[in-house]
């Protein structure tokens, strides 16, 4: 039998201590934010059903979406002592779709075969539509009830829902838990990855968008990395949409700018122009998108240019009241007014934020917005929220690679205890627990190898300090203490190695 090579699946990662160590540092930073501000975690399963996730992300957002059999040996279940061999995965599934049809007394005009040449071409049998939309709906609805979750938001809404009558509004979560998406691969963006979100729902204050502004500006401040926060508001969109005259192109049209910056203003407006939007509101567009200045002075010029939209001047209000907020924090990133900025997710109503890493080419590492009915959707009605997500595996890329990562994130032992052999080691193990008592990470070698190979493991790891406690030390009461830094060695007495390597 050949050996399998080990592997993973494209767009996830193995991460090792020190990348472990690392992310720790990014997330417990971001927690201790988060709870500065007041915020309370929660967890949510990774699995959620398929009704509380499809319709929530656009139609884009809903194709990855990684779904979920019912069952890992659905298929194994199947009688297959009528079919040619297993193997055939084209008789695979006509006998799936014939074996849920007999199961629920489908009547036979809701799935037919028009040929027996059309079993042996799945393709050409699902194109040619003899089978129902509805009977390809009931089948997938067999197959897949669930699905990994695509965020933390649309979970969060369901959780709330589902436990109003526990929680106290306006309600404060943080939460850092992996998502999937079934996305192409590439640099900075992974199929399995981290998302650290905090929301406040059950209020309508644009102190909140305050709140997650400084939030960001905090963390980001702590790790070190330069950033600019964009901003912008959906009403300012959807009045953008009532200005070129077509309002009912609103999700088209935030979808598509959305891209501007990643494909150019010409990719984006023939992917306008194939989703009906006419030449003529295409044509309007292109001096919104080329208002410039100061925050004061974009706000400005859209105000005389939306002055017609209610939904518009709305939007402008409220980003005028965040900015003057914002000036009173004196927050120590950049914060800049992007008309462009739509984030592409249908779930927002408000303000949309989004965060880019200033030294490095990368997507956004944080983003967020208002969500004024998301709970709607699961029977919670007028529900406002407002929350961020700092992107962790981005964050870490980045930091990698501008070296900020502090050399003491590295989750090792801060004192090594060499090993002589049996007796010393047994003398070892009490201070090991006086150690450990203190609160300070201690290990002994396992081991009784030659000095240079304990130093050696010692140094690799990073640890600081190494205890020597041979037959000498122990006849005459005291220890050496060598500092693997400083490569300082002295003699301590056992009372007083605690205080030494503290």
């Amino acid at each position: 039998m050949a050996i399998q090579k080990p592997s993973i699946p494209k767009g996830t990662r193995d991460f090792g201590p020190v990348e472990m160590s690392r992310r720790n540092y990014i997330f417990n930073t971001i927690k201790n934010v988060f709870r500065l501000h007041g915020y309370a975690q929660i967890e949510t399963p990774a699995m959620e059903t398929l009704d509380t996730l499809l319709g929530k992300y656009g139609e884009e957002g809903d194709k990855l979406l990684f779904k979920i059999l019912n069952s890992g040996n659905f298929l194994d279940e199947i009688d297959h002592s009528s079919l040619i061999p297993k193997e055939n995965v084209t008789e695979l599934i006509y006998k799936l779709v014939e074996e849920v049809f007999l199961a629920k007394d489908m009547k036979p005009d809701g799935f037919r075969f028009a040929s027996e040449k059309d079993r042996k071409d799945v393709n050409s049998f699902i194109i040619s539509g003899i089978i129902s939309s509805f009977s390809l709906n009931h089948l997938a609805h067999e197959i897949s009830e669930k699905g990994l979750r695509y965020d933390l938001t649309v979970p969060f809404a369901r959780f709330v829902v589902q436990h109003q009558h526990e929680i106290e509004f306006p309600f404060k979560r943080y939460q850092i838990q992996p998502v999937w998406r079934a996305d192409r691969p590439q640099k900075g963006r992974y199929r399995e990855f981290y998302q650290c979100d905090a929301d406040i729902i059950g209020s309508n204050s644009l102190l909140n968008e305050a709140d997650l502004l400084q939030i960001i500006d905090e963390v980001f401040t702590l790790l070190g990395i330069r950033v600019k926060i964009k901003l912008n508001n959906r009403k300012i969109l959807s009045g953008i949409a009532d200005y070129i005259g077509q309002p009912d192109k609103i999700t088209d049209i935030t979808v598509a700018i959305d891209k501007l910056e990643k494909i150019g203003a010409e990719a984006v407006n023939q992917e306008l122009q194939n989703k009906g939007v006419s030449v003529q509101a295409i044509y309007k567009l292109e001096p919104v998108f080329a208002i410039g200045g100061s925050n004061a002075e974009k706000l400005a010029d859209l105000k005389k240019l939306l002055q017609v939209s209610h939904a518009g001047i709305r939007g402008i209000e409220e980003t005028e009241t965040l900015i003057a907020m914002l000036n009173t924090l004196n927050l120590k990133s950049e914060v800049e007014i992007d008309i462009s900025l739509a984030r592409g997710l249908n779930y927002y109503t408000g303000s949309i934020i989004e965060v880019k890493a200033l030294d490095v080419e990368i997507g956004s590492i944080c983003g967020g917005g208002r969500y004024d009915d998301l709970t709607g959707i699961f029977g919670l009605k007028d529900i406002s929220g407002v929350g961020i997500s700092f992107g962790a595996d981005r964050i870490y890329d980045v930091m990698e690679q501008l070296r900020l990562f502090p050399s003491e994130t590295a989750e090792s032992a801060r004192v090594l205890l060499v090993n002589f052999g049996e007796k010393e080691a047994l003398f070892c193990l009490s201070l090991l627990n006086k150690l450990h008592t203190a609160g300070i990470a201690t290990e002994l070698y396992p081991d009784a190898a030659k000095l240079k190979k304990q130093l050696s493991y010692a140094d690799a790891k990073k640890v600081q300090f190494v205890v020597m406690a041979g037959e000498n030390e122990i006849r005459e009461g005291q220890l050496t203490v060598k500092n693997m830094v400083s490569g300082e060695q002295v003699k301590v007495i056992p009372e007083d190695l605690v205080k030494l390597v503290s």
